[in-house]
């Protein structure tokens, strides 16, 4: 293993594991060997990862009875649909339940195959090779699981953890730059939401950071996996503190959900939605202009969305950001800034407010 590799724990009892982060971790055989129980592995990936990484890491499983199945490739296939799929290939090659699921690829294919996971004869283990930057610095670790529903996105899973998370940020190298400007959406996440050290960080190195240059994306992926694996530690269920890692989410599920899946992705939909959520913690008195500008300025220079350049209305988008998991009794929760780097979870925010934000974003 390469000394630049960076290694984690996310603490959790008897259910912890080790995050890798490097060069070139899918040639290390032993990372995966340690964390497979049985004989019987079914990697998870798409049609896009396939052809560029799934012979690879077959190649390193020798000794292992090891079968794939590829799914179609995009947030619109995050359905039920396409999770029975991941089913029929195991029940198919007849896995049992020392079998281990490796979810190879992007946000949606970690989502469906640790559902998949944690509910395949009610429990496998599975590995988390996360293939984009939105999926290594964010959705991979922590355990959330799940698939849409055409009424609400994650509205249906289950948190089950993986038994090691292992990131190769040369898989960035084919990403897209749209795709990599996405994720850079979940890396600003983590220094509005509570790590203003690694805000201004990211604003003095955002240049090298869009051109990937990898000593310092291994930095920047292992500083968000600490944040959030120690926030995980704290609340693995979401409980409390760990919402706070929705910021901009809430209006930005409420974008991807009135659009249609797909139309945004995911990143690009937070992008607008931490923008919102500034706007609003504006109106409420806490971030100052120029911070909301500061704002504004680091997303766009990672490419990112800061407005809605599709038409909808305020009641369509309301709507669809009321379906979001916060809410409660039929109150829309958000997470806003009290300054940048301190966020908070409320739904006690003036409606006045609220409105003037959602309509001046709306056509």
């Amino acid at each position: 293993m390469s000394d630049k590799t960076k290694i984690l724990n996310v603490e959790l009892g008897d259910k912890s594991y080790p995050i890798y982060i490097g060069i070139d971790l899918l040639s290390m055989k032993s990372l995966f060997v340690d964390q497979i129980q049985g004989r019987q592995v079914m990697i998870v990936t798409n049609k896009t990862i396939a052809p560029l990484y799934l012979d690879k890491l077959t190649s390193i499983l020798d000794g292992f009875n090891v079968q794939s199945v590829i799914l179609p490739d995009g947030e619109e296939f995050k359905t039920l649909e396409t999770l029975n799929k991941v089913f029929d290939a195991l029940l198919e090659a007849k896995f049992d339940r020392t079998s281990t699921l490796i979810a190879l690829g992007g946000g949606v294919i970690g989502d469906i195959t640790g559902f998949a996971a944690a509910s395949y004869q009610r429990g496998v283990g599975f590995i988390q090779v996360p293939t984009t930057l939105l999926s290594q610095v964010d959705s991979s670790v922590g355990g959330k699981t799940g698939i849409n529903h055409e009424l609400g996105k994650n509205m249906i899973g289950a948190f089950y953890q993986p038994k090691a998370v292992i990131i190769d940020v040369n898989t960035l190298d084919t990403l897209s730059n749209q795709e990599f400007s996405a994720g850079m959406a979940e890396v600003i996440k983590y220094g509005l939401l509570g790590n203003a050290d690694f805000l201004s960080m990211l604003e003095a190195n955002i240049e090298s950071i869009m051109a990937r240059k990898k000593d310092l994306i291994i930095e920047v992926i292992f500083n968000c996996c600490q944040d959030k694996a120690r926030i995980v530690e704290l609340d693995e269920f979401e409980k409390g503190k760990r919402a706070l890692l929705n910021l901009g989410h809430t209006f930005g599920h409420g974008i991807e959900n009135a659009f249609g899946y797909g139309n945004y992705l995911h990143g690009e939909a937070v992008s607008i939605g931490m923008v919102m959520a500034a706007k609003l913690s504006k109106d409420e008195g806490n971030l100052s202009h120029e911070e909301t500008l500061r704002v504004e300025s680091i997303l766009s220079k990672a490419d990112l969305p800061i407005s809605i350049n599709k038409t909808i209305d305020s009641e369509t988008l309301i709507t669809a950001m009321s379906l979001d998991k916060k809410s409660i009794d039929g109150k829309i929760r958000l997470v806003l800034l009290k300054s940048l780097g301190d966020s908070y979870l409320t739904d006690s925010y003036s409606n006045e407010n609220f409105m003037k934000v959602v309509n001046s974003f709306c056509q």
